[in-house]
């Protein structure tokens, strides 16, 4: 067996499973805010294109995906991140992923050397729990860069000697579970101190499309700005933005000498996307009108947020994603108690961070993740004022 399992931490919700277990709520129905799992309906477009390219049942996957796929991919990172013509090639920049969770996980496993003296990899703290795994199982350190207030971390405090060790650094923008956002200056400096220091810059933007005022500034854009996609990888997901996450679907775009090495370790591994989510992909990348009725519905639900608990709790809408990151003292004992009370479950700040350099940025938060209907939203939400009311 893998020693470096042994090392992994148990997952987020398999803690909040052990944290609940014995708890006994009352008999109202259960509103969940702890995942942070799109419950729109599918768009129609994607239902109907996967219905109607069924027959690539019949057919083996290719690693690289249709050219219809990657075409749409490169024609819709072109328009949001108003990249030169020709800038992204969809055959050298382009590569389709079953979700961009799966992809940042393989990443470091395939591009990464822990034998090389590159020994670190860095990630925001909090974090998506995937980046840390990854570099357990690649034989790599975890190096954890506490968010700041601005719910980033500081990139430009990070010492050279961090640098010159890093191998890959994940960087999530807008940040789960902040919600915040790096400027177009921040990716500039990332971009330049990747080439620096000769290290992989792994950017997950899987909420780059739920924002409310200004669309969130990418790390394409900066490799554009800078003439070179070199050591520059952009993860992105329909899961978020089209509210598929059951269809498994995203990309990575960036640095053709890594995504071809990369294509190699996903021959071999086989997690090709089958046919007919490539074509409803395609149809989803190709369209905005879905998009843009999601970020309503979004709006609409932070709204509500600020008008239940604003008055209770410090309650702002973040740069883009859809989670309340909640200051509430103890996060896992306000989270047991509220699901005691009021039958509701989110989940613990605590379990999405790690202790570092004299911190831990996570344990007096919760994380609600605003995913249900509205009038499911409003009333979890109401809920909580009542816990907050009675308990507080």
């Amino acid at each position: 067996m893998n020693p470096r399992l042994s090392s992994l931490q148990a997952y987020p919700f398999e803690r909040l499973r052990d944290l609940l277990a014995g708890v006994h709520p009352p008999a109202l129905p259960l509103i969940d805010f702890s995942i942070g799992e799109p419950r729109h309906p599918a768009p129609a477009l994607v239902v109907e294109s996967i219905i109607e390219h069924l027959h690539g049942l019949a057919e083996y996957p290719k690693v690289l995906g249709a050219d219809t796929l990657r075409e749409a991919i490169a024609a819709w990172a072109s328009r949001r991140f108003t990249l030169p013509e020709g800038f992204l090639d969809p055959e050298k920049h382009i590569l389709p992923a079953n979700g961009s969770r799966e992809a940042l996980f393989s990443v470091a496993q395939a591009l990464t050397d822990s034998g090389s003296g590159k020994d670190l990899i860095l990630l925001p703290n909090p974090f998506y729990q995937i980046y840390e795994g990854a570099a357990i199982l690649a034989g790599a350190q975890p190096y954890y860069l506490n968010c700041e207030a601005s719910g980033q971390p500081d990139y430009r405090a990070v010492a050279p000697e961090i640098w010159q060790r890093c191998a890959l650094l994940y960087v999530n923008s807008p940040h789960n579970p902040t919600g915040a956002a790096l400027q177009a200056e921040d990716w500039d400096f990332l971009v330049a101190t990747a080439r620096q220091y000769d290290f992989i810059l792994a950017a997950d933007e899987c909420y780059s499309e739920i924002y409310f005022d200004t669309p969130p500034a990418g790390v394409l854009s900066a490799a554009a700005r800078s003439g070179s996609l070199s050591k520059v990888l952009a993860f992105h997901s329909l899961s978020k933005r089209s509210s598929i996450p059951g269809a498994r679907s995203g990309f990575v775009a960036g640095d053709a000498e890594l995504l071809a090495a990369f294509r190699l370790y996903r021959t071999y591994l086989g997690n090709a996307m089958p046919p007919f989510i490539q074509a409803a992909s395609a149809a989803a990348w190709g369209d905005e009108k879905h998009v843009i009725a999601m970020r309503e519905d979004y709006a609409e639900k932070f709204a509500a947020a600020a008008e239940i608990l604003g008055d209770l709790l410090p309650v702002e809408r973040p740069d883009g994603g859809f989670y309340l990151w909640l200051q509430v003292g103890d996060g896992e004992a306000f989270t047991r108690d509220l699901y005691a009370v009021q039958h509701v479950r989110c989940l613990p700040g605590t379990y999405l961070a790690r202790a570092a350099h004299g911190a831990h940025p996570g344990v007096e938060r919760v994380r609600i993740a605003l995913v249900g209907p509205l009038d499911i939203c409003r009333e979890g939400l109401i809920r909580i004022r009542k816990f907050l009311q009675t308990f507080s």
